[in-house]
């Protein structure tokens, strides 16, 4: 039973992360450019219009991503609790697995929101 729990909890880390992430990113995203917190590509940091565009896309981006596979990463792992430990296992490895191209899908749109909205040098069209 530990087990169980213990890949429910793992599995809910993610999208729970995307959902307080996305709100801080979308509502108060760091106010400078800077290396160390906040959505960085060299698209996003080109100027502080190309940073806010970023994080309010991408925070928004987030928080409804994750709240889209938050019910369906808890539904499967309630689904596994019936299954052994190796399947258990699996499947949450499984669901880490798509939570985290679902990361990687919400930064290729992030990165195209910024390419449609801003030129190479990051101004506006």
């Amino acid at each position: 039973m530990a087990f169980r729990t213990f890949m429910l909890i793992m599995d809910l880390l993610i999208p729970l992360a995307m959902i307080y992430s996305g709100h801080r990113f979308e509502k108060n995203p760091p106010k400078e450019i800077n290396a160390t917190s906040g959505y960085r590509t060299n698209m996003s940091m080109k100027n502080q219009e190309t940073w806010k565009f970023a994080h309010k896309y991408f925070g928004k981006l987030w928080k409804v991503c994750g709240w889209i596979i938050l019910p369906i990463s808890v539904a499967v792992m309630l689904f596994a609790f019936r299954k052994d430990i190796i399947n258990i296992g699996i499947i949450g490895g499984v669901v880490c697995s798509v939570q985290i191209v679902v990361i990687i899908c919400t930064m290729i749109l992030t990165e195209i929101a910024l390419r449609k909205n801003f030129n190479k040098n990051g101004n506006r069209y």
